[in-house]
């Protein structure tokens, strides 16, 4: 399984990297506002997309087929990196279609069902993201959509990628990732948890500690 930071803060990207833990990353028109700032959000873009070599997601804001072509089409000259994301919507499917048959990879995003997975397939997706968190909090089972759209795709050889989006906690990277996502992307504070237990601190603090002892020896009167 691959992972990607679903972020556009910089020093998290950049962390994130020189630890060796992403593939790639994801972000979203929220994500570019909380970072940018005053700065342009292509400037925020670029510099994303020379700090990580994989597939950067940048979505667009149009929600009309021609706009977001358009949009599509200038968010992938910015680097060769960038993936172009589009919302499941009629016409985003359109507009799935055309970048695609242009070359442009495509992450089709807000997908909550494995039927929209398999349509977004379908037209063209490199990558298709539902979205396990907000299915889960309408009390739903978003692993549900996992399982049933590898069984399609694996069904019909579709070598779309299915990217486990909207990931809230440790728990649901495993069972992603048992279920065969090929992708999962988290916020920071998701990735960092992956590195965590309690019994490996434990276990440390104890080697550190008998180490000390043979490394220290108590001095001996004589």
């Amino acid at each position: 399984m691959k992972f990607f930071l679903d972020t556009a803060d910089l020093g998290e990207i950049r962390w994130a990297e020189q630890a060796g833990l992403i593939d790639g990353v994801t972000t979203n028109p929220t994500l570019i506002a909380k970072s940018a700032g005053d700065v342009d959000p292509t400037d925020i873009l670029k510099e994303i997309c020379s700090l990580v070599d994989g597939p950067i997601s940048a979505e667009v804001v149009a929600v009309e087929t021609e706009e977001m072509y358009t949009e599509g089409k200038a968010l992938a000259q910015l680097a060769d990196n960038i993936v172009v994301k589009i919302p499941m919507i009629e016409d985003g499917l359109v507009a799935v279609r055309r970048l695609s048959a242009d070359g442009i990879r495509v992450n089709v995003t807000l997908c909550f069902s494995s039927v929209q997975c398999l349509v977004a397939a379908k037209a063209g997706a490199a990558y298709v993201s539902p979205f396990l968190g907000r299915l889960d909090d309408i009390g739903h089972d978003g692993m549900d959509v996992i399982r049933e759209t590898r069984a399609i795709f694996d069904n019909y050889d579709i070598e779309t990628e299915l990217l486990a989006a909207s990931i809230r906690h440790p728990r649901h990277v495993t069972e992603a990732a048992l279920l065969g996502a090929d992708v999962a992307t988290m916020p920071a504070p998701v990735l960092r948890k992956l590195l965590l237990h309690p019994l490996t601190d434990r276990g440390l603090d104890r080697f550190l500690s008998d180490w000390s002892k043979i490394a220290h020896p108590s001095k001996v009167e004589v």
